[in-house]
């Protein structure tokens, strides 16, 4: 999945768009709740050195919340790795360049929604 397919199937499915809270990284979009406004997803461009050591430039990413007893498990699948500027133990990163399974992605996304979106109170 690309960076585009992956902002049309955010709109698509969760009917939220990209906010871009950073002037000086302006190519970062964070997708969030519209009610308590906790992040869902982070996109940004990570360095290509972090994938893949002694590569030089920046492949898109996105980092998703995740159950932390699937995170070792999901660091050994193709494009997964542990979380770009986020806390490892609970967030993973995906690269966008087609090595990530996109219906894997999709999973992660839908958990990550599911994670960070506001609690019934009893």
């Amino acid at each position: 999945m690309t960076k585009e397919e992956l902002f049309a199937h955010i709109e698509r499915e969760y009917n939220v768009k990209p906010d871009y809270p950073w002037l000086e990284s302006p190519e970062g979009a964070v997708f969030r709740h519209g009610d308590n406004r906790k992040w869902f997803a982070l996109s940004m461009p990570v360095p290509r050195r972090y994938a893949y050591p002694g590569e030089t430039g920046e492949v898109d990413a996105v980092n998703v919340k995740c159950d932390p007893i699937l995170i070792g498990m999901l660091r050994g699948e193709p494009g997964i790795l542990p979380a770009y500027h986020m806390n490892k133990a609970h967030w993973v990163t995906i690269l966008l360049d087609g090595t990530a399974d996109d219906e894997r992605l999709k999973f992660l996304l839908r958990q990550s929604f599911e994670l960070t979106k506001s609690r019934k109170r009893k």
